[in-house]
């Protein structure tokens, strides 16, 4: 087996989203093949990369047209896997810091609110209707709920145990997943770790957008995509709030026991 290959497959984040994990991350291995040794590339230029082709599919969705949107689908992924390899890059070289995973993050963020910002103006462009635009802002929002509430029930946690983090960290630990497929195993343990990793569809993460985006762009159905974008955050927004809320009342509880 190629020692390089190899090391660069156990950079592939083994979370990985669903369209994530058998598309735009081995692609990005392939090229990472290619670049990671070339030092004057480095994970943040990538970031920038990234970034800069996200906003320039966003142009052509809001320049509208069959062929505009079907670049803007090319770019769309060509920008998810640039955001994998800076990631993968980083992992490799040994250089992964707390200011590229940040950045990383925010532009993740950012071109989220940008395509679907676009998608919901091309769709009004072709309907005349106003109704595509509130799809995308409620689908952002809730989209951005869902990490925000993260961030508070961390925020109220460590106010309440410094050690939060920590214990956290140290159970996430325990409960690692051991890798079950990719190289070294055979075609029966892919097939069945490909299977697994279908139910990861119904998350509706950014895996996911990157492929209802490029499909409904390259057909031609942005309303539709919107309708679905809009009503799985609402779900997993509220859902998720639900949950950090009974989780924080739950330790409370506990602590207030001891």
């Amino acid at each position: 087996m190629n020692e390089k290959l190899t090391r660069l497959w156990a950079t592939k984040n083994k979370d990985d989203e669903w369209w994530s994990s058998f598309v735009t991350s081995p692609l990005a291995i392939a090229i990472n093949y290619l670049a990671v040794d070339i030092r004057w590339i480095s994970p943040n230029l990538i970031t920038l990369f990234s970034f800069i082709t996200a906003i320039i599919s966003a142009l052509f969705i809001v320049a509208g047209g069959t062929v505009n949107f079907i670049i803007a689908a090319i770019l769309i992924h060509l920008s998810h896997i640039l955001d994998c390899m800076d990631g993968q890059m980083a992992r490799y070289r040994k250089i992964s810091s707390p200011s590229g995973s940040f950045f990383d993050k925010l532009t993740d963020q950012i071109q989220v609110t940008i395509w679907f910002g676009s998608v919901g103006y091309a769709a009004y462009s072709q309907s005349q209707n106003v109704l595509p635009i509130f799809l995308a802002f409620t689908g952002v929002a809730f989209y951005s709920l869902r990490g925000y509430v993260k961030y508070v029930t961390i925020y109220t946690e460590m106010s309440r145990d410094s050690g939060y983090l920590e214990k956290t960290s140290k159970e996430a630990s325990r409960v690692k997943k051991k890798e079950t497929a990719g190289l070294g195993y055979g075609i029966l343990a892919n097939f069945r770790w490909f299977i697994g990793k279908q139910k990861k569809f119904f998350f509706f993460d950014e895996g996911v957008f990157i492929f209802m985006l490029s499909l409904a762009l390259v057909i031609d159905r942005l309303t539709p995509m919107l309708w679905i974008f809009a009503i799985s955050q609402l779900f997993y927004g509220l859902a998720r709030s639900w949950q950090r809320g009974y989780q924080i009342a739950r330790n409370q509880t506990v602590a207030n026991k001891k």
